[in-house]
């Protein structure tokens, strides 16, 4: 796996992590660090994506890709569903803007 991928996944992975321990009234701010490095990995991914040479040319053949099963390994669970719709985007080469993304 790429090493900007990586790093960002277990940077989002931590944030994940922390969200579970912090009081309700400081959970909003980690709530929002969470989502923000969230996307930073899908961006880090996508651009990982866009550079494998030959690329996937579907999504079937992406998910079956043993780098995106480690990153699903590793992903908790509840962020499973969120990943794989970024990367069904990703392989229709769809470009989320903020607005768009998950609130």
């Amino acid at each position: 796996m790429n090493t900007n991928v990586e790093q960002a996944l277990q940077t989002t992975i931590q944030n994940w992590n922390a969200m579970s321990s912090y009081q309700s009234d400081e959970q909003e701010a980690v709530a929002d660090q969470f989502q923000s490095s969230f996307y930073l990995f899908i961006d880090a991914f996508r651009e990982w994506v866009y550079e494998l040479e030959p690329g996937p040319q579907t999504f079937d053949e992406l998910m079956g890709m043993d780098a995106v099963q480690e990153i699903l390994d590793a992903l908790p669970a509840p962020l499973h569903l969120n990943f794989e719709t970024e990367a069904e985007l990703t392989m229709d080469n769809v470009l989320r803007i903020d607005e768009d993304k998950y609130d």
